[in-house]
């Protein structure tokens, strides 16, 4: 994924996926409760969570943005995109004068071979913690 600033644009055309055999995205209902803790408060608390298998990808965990503490993220004009997903907004996370920045990322306008993710947000837990 390329790094840009600013807005987000919503990506045109098809994803890459129809293009490429050889990946595949695919999601699973993860059936466990999940949490991300930052500076010992919950940020995101779920059993509702999807888990994202890619190709040449760690799997990962997406959490319903009703399931995610908003008030402790604060978006950020840092962005990617994917050709496979999409544009990806990105927020850090500020807990008790703790700051993680742009722990947290959610295509919110995914393209459509992935548009399960929509309204879903997902963290970098190798800065959190997630149980």
């Amino acid at each position: 994924m390329g790094t840009q600033m600013g807005t987000p644009k919503q990506p045109s055309g098809p994803s890459a996926l129809a293009e490429t055999p050889d990946y595949e995205i695919t999601f699973e209902a993860e059936p466990k409760r999940m949490h991300v803790v930052f500076n010992g408060q919950t940020i995101a608390d779920s059993t509702r969570t999807l888990v994202l298998f890619e190709t040449r990808h760690a799997d990962i965990h997406y959490y319903p943005r009703a399931d995610v503490n908003m008030d402790f993220l604060r978006r950020t004009d840092h962005h990617t995109h994917c050709p496979y997903k999409g544009n990806a907004a990105y927020w850090s996370i500020e807990v008790g004068g703790e700051t993680v920045e742009n722990a947290a990322w959610s295509y919110e306008q995914p393209f459509e071979d992935v548009a399960e993710i929509k309204g879903y947000i997902s963290f970098y837990l190798d800065r959190l913690n997630a149980l």
